[in-house]
């Protein structure tokens, strides 16, 4: 949990329990830390409140579902991951597969809004300015409208094959996307860590 600005805690909290009937509990295997939590833990991410769950990128088994859940999408038992942006599945961004901008998940947009020029969609583990959502950096997490948001995984994949799929190797591949990379382009790619250069191959 999110403590103040530099300080992170290991705490008992009450576990989630279903409050709408598209929600599911998730008993969290894996998750990770995001570069992105650091704007939480250094302060830079306003609106966080002692005692956040922090985290957006978890994967796990399907507990509990709710009485509305599509059962032919989701059901307890199965592994999913639970990508990181919060989507309703029916507006016209989330139409249009722009889970990121829903307009439906966050319920402070406006306060978002006021702060960034736009708003975002909710967000898992990142403050009330995406709607306050409990992250899954827990043992366990519940998801808003699950048949939308979990998605199903193979049996046959263990953890650390799948739990990037939840933030990080889809970050990294919309970002080549959107940089139309062409066969034999050389592209450097960095961050927090070394330098990487590679040869794009046909």
């Amino acid at each position: 949990v999110w403590c103040a600005p530099y300080k992170v805690a290991v705490e008992n909290v009450p576990d989630p329990k279903i409050i709408n009937g598209r929600d599911a509990i998730i008993r969290v295997t894996s998750t990770c830390i995001c570069g992105s939590d650091l704007h939480l833990v250094d302060g830079f991410i306003p609106f966080m409140k002692p005692g956040d769950i922090i985290g957006h990128e978890p994967m796990g088994i399907v507990e509990e579902v709710g009485p509305n859940v599509d059962k032919s999408k989701l059901k307890v038992g199965d592994r999913v991951i639970v990508p990181f942006p919060i989507g309703c599945g029916a507006c016209f961004f989330c139409r249009r597969q722009l889970w990121s901008c829903c307009d439906n998940t966050n319920p402070n947009a406006a306060m978002a809004e006021q702060m960034f020029g736009f708003a975002t969609a909710g967000i898992f583990g990142y403050s009330q300015l995406t709607g306050g959502y409990a992250g899954g950096q827990a043992e366990y997490l519940r998801v808003p409208l699950a048949d939308v948001n979990c998605q199903v995984m193979p049996a046959d994949l263990h953890d650390h094959q799948l739990v990037f799929l939840t933030d990080i190797f889809p970050t990294g591949y919309m970002a080549a996307e959107a940089c139309n990379i062409q066969p034999d382009d050389t592209v450097a790619v960095w961050g927090c860590g070394p330098v990487g250069q590679f040869t794009i191959k046909s």
